[in-house]
């Protein structure tokens, strides 16, 4: 079958920026016929587009470092753009389409017969569109009669989802558009490095900012917690972990001073008596002994949020990220909804979705728990309604999964699967433990990478097949509002890459699948839209006529509709129209309390790069600014270990070791350190991360943990 061509691509194409939720609008121009005719070849110095902001209610015309510099990372030189398949002396050696998906489709069907369809696993991505997101689903469940998918949104936005769910009846980053934030004279912000990870997000701060009103719960001093100088707001630094003794501690103070809105509580809210039990011994001098902050701060917070004058609380996952991060993010929303924030038109409640697609990705397939339209894929109806679009007997599909974690600690066992099918993922540097993950993948018969580069995971692969890149391609994404937006072909992508909509069908013809898959985006979002009618996430009024008008299009947006920019307003998705206040506790682990000789391990994001930094390594300007992995910790610490600044430093617990260069910061607390994750080899931070997971969302402990910290050439004497 021979891929279909393109249609050309106009001179200036309106899309969004590849990297996170926050989708910014940008202007793709092409540069000259020659770079177009030979995108991705090694021998241009200059990317094929130039890239400009457009002017968007989320980024208002401005991008950040990573989007300016987006196009670099369609002529990196080391794009693959052929098939690779490993040879019998484990070289990867390129080969023909044909041959990669005949190598494919024969040790499918045979680990399939000898093993059963569970043994095929697949891993997907938030940074898909939401037509191939949705077909991967479906390619998993049909074309390999799989149970054992999910993605790396498990490791993102499961526990926040979770929590929206159980109190809301429904998970959508924000339940409002972005801009509602600019009205606010209270916002928040906890867990979360917006003027790192989102620069153009600040821009929505400026408003809480000149009132005053802008507090930012972080244990680092970070670029965000700066914006609450001058007295634009408050700094609150907890000890690592212990988010959800401040949350209680605060919702305590709420309480106790008589500062909730009680008739909200009384009509809009089910279980207060249950969270007034629950947080009756959280008083704040206690809360104080535990987190470190001052009591007479807790009570300034609650009295901030109780003032009125648009209020917001906002999570990330700073805070979400944990082994209790359910629990964290209920905490918050718990807090908002005595306060009586969701569903006013001034105030509410968020949560900032972090991968590109994040949003998108869950809700139509990907989740091992779920089908299109944020189904329930243990509901009989629900199956039903997908089983008629798909064109198969509900019986076709099959059932639940296991999360992430789970699903990797399995492979290559006896009773795990024997392949797996990667997407949009880079799980060898992303993953916790990540250790134990490259040894699962070396444990399997079959690993199939689809990818733009030679990543760390696809090095380990059997099969490399390399895909299209955003600017490349046509589809849609939805943001952290719920927004639904258009992803625009601006170039034509090299001779050697597919779509992985090409793929899917591909390989589904090579295994006799049911169903249809096509290759054109637009008709898989129509077919999408079919299957999300009537659910939670329903998409059913949206198109893509719709899209290129320039309509806002928030979900859900059923036929006939204009769609929901602001949730709750008249009433929440449980049936009986009200919120869950669910009564929640902590707990402390292990990996939160640092022994004699160990330092409290915080992870995080830096400005320059995103995710596994697979992309933004590749982009020399952002190289350049961060190449190596620096460590960070406070000047007391380091003198009480003999680190100086610019040291080689070897960080190590049980499960593993990485290296990297001290870097001394009075920003962060003494007794802390912090680790980047977007760097590979020994400068990977998840080596150090546990897999243990939170009992709801699946989500691993990726925030916080123990470690032991000394100077490379110590740890090599020792």
């Amino acid at each position: 079958m021979t891929p279909v061509a393109p249609t050309a691509a106009p001179a200036a194409t309106a899309s969004h920026c590849p990297y996170c939720a926050l989708q910014c609008a940008m202007t793709l121009t092409r540069t000259d016929a020659a770079a177009e005719a030979t995108v991705g070849a090694t021998a241009f110095a200059a990317p094929p587009l130039t890239v400009e902001g457009r002017e968007f209610p989320t980024n208002r015309g401005g991008l950040c470092k990573k989007g300016w510099t987006s196009a670099e990372v369609l002529i990196a030189p080391d794009r693959v753009q052929t098939p690779l398949i490993r040879d019998r002396d484990g070289v990867l050696q390129a080969s023909t389409w044909d041959e990669a998906l005949e190598v494919i489709a024969a040790a499918l069907i045979k680990i399939r017969a000898e093993h059963g369809a569970d043994a095929v696993a697949v891993f997907g991505g938030g940074g898909l569109t939401n037509e191939k997101a949705y077909q991967l689903g479906k390619f998993a469940r049909l074309a390999l009669g799989t149970r054992m998918i999910d993605y790396n949104g498990r490791f993102c936005m499961s526990s926040a989802a979770a929590a929206g769910n159980r109190a809301f009846g429904i998970d959508r980053g924000l339940p409002f558009p972005l801009e509602h934030l600019d009205a606010a004279s209270t916002i928040l912000l906890l867990g979360t490095n917006v003027a790192a990870t989102m620069p153009p997000f600040v821009g929505h701060l400026a408003g809480a900012q000149a009132a005053g009103g802008l507090v930012v719960v972080d244990p680092r001093r970070t670029a965000t917690a700066r914006l609450t100088d001058d007295g634009q707001g408050m700094h609150v630094q907890p000890a690592p972990g212990t988010d959800l003794p401040l949350l209680l501690g605060i919702t305590h103070a709420v309480l106790a001073e008589g500062l909730a809105d009680e008739t909200y509580i009384a009509e809009r809210t089910a279980g207060i008596e249950g969270l007034r039990r629950s947080v009756a011994g959280w008083w704040p001098e206690r809360v104080q002994s535990v987190t470190g902050v001052p009591a007479l701060t807790i009570r300034r917070v609650a009295r901030r949020l109780a003032a009125g004058g648009g209020v917001y609380i906002l999570t990330g996952r700073g805070v979400e990220q944990h082994a209790d991060g359910t629990d964290t993010a209920t905490a918050a929303i718990n807090l908002a909804l005595i306060l009586g924030l969701p569903g006013r038109d001034d105030s509410g409640y968020g949560t900032l979705t972090g991968q590109g697609n994040g949003q998108g990705g869950r809700e139509h397939g990907q989740k091992c728990d779920q089908l299109p339209g944020y189904r329930k894929i243990t509901d009989p109806a629900a199956r039903a309604h997908v089983a008629a679009v798909w064109g198969v007997e509900p019986e076709a599909i099959p059932g639940a999964g296991v999360p992430a974690v789970e699903l990797l600690a399995s492979l290559g066992t006896p009773e795990g699967p024997r392949a797996m099918l990667v997407h949009g993922s880079n799980l060898v540097i992303s993953a916790p433990n990540a250790g134990e993950v490259r040894t699962a993948l070396g444990r399997l018969d079959l690993l199939v990478v689809s990818d733009f580069f030679l990543s760390e995971t696809a090095e380990l692969a059997d099969v490399v097949l390399p895909v299209t890149q955003w600017a490349e391609e046509e589809g849609t994404m939805t943001n952290l509002e719920g927004r639904v937006l258009r992803r625009r072909r601006a170039v034509e992508p090299p001779a050697g890459v597919r779509d992985e909509l090409w793929i899917m069908a591909e390989l589904a013809r090579r295994l006799g699948a049911p169903g249809r898959y096509s290759t054109e985006p637009e008709e898989v979002f129509d077919e999408l839209r079919l299957a999300s009618e009537g659910g939670i996430a329903d998409y059913s009024g949206i198109d893509y006529a719709l899209l290129d008008s320039g309509a806002a299009a928030h979900w859900p947006y059923p036929k006939g509709s204009t769609g929901t920019p602001r949730l709750f307003a008249d009433r929440f998705w449980h049936e009986d129209g009200r919120a869950r206040i669910v009564a929640v506790r902590p707990s402390i682990t292990e990996e939160r309390v640092a022994g004699v000789g160990e330092l409290t391990l915080i992870t995080g994001r830096l400005l320059e790069h995103y995710q596994s930094g697979a992309q933004t390594r590749r982009v020399p300007e952002l190289a350049a600014a961060q190449p190596e992995v620096r460590i960070t910790l406070h000047p007391a610490t380091a003198q009480g270990l003999g680190i100086a600044d610019g040291d080689m430093l070897e960080l190590d617990n049980r499960r593993g070791a990485m290296r990297g260069r001290a870097s001394l910061s009075a920003d962060l607390r003494p007794g802390t350190v912090f680790v980047p994750f977007h760097f590979a080899g020994d400068g990977t931070a998840n080596l150090l991360t546990s897999d243990r997971v939170d009992p709801i969302s699946a989500m691993p402990e990726f925030k916080t943990g123990v470690v032991r910290v000394r100077r490379a050439e110590e740890a090599m004497i020792g």
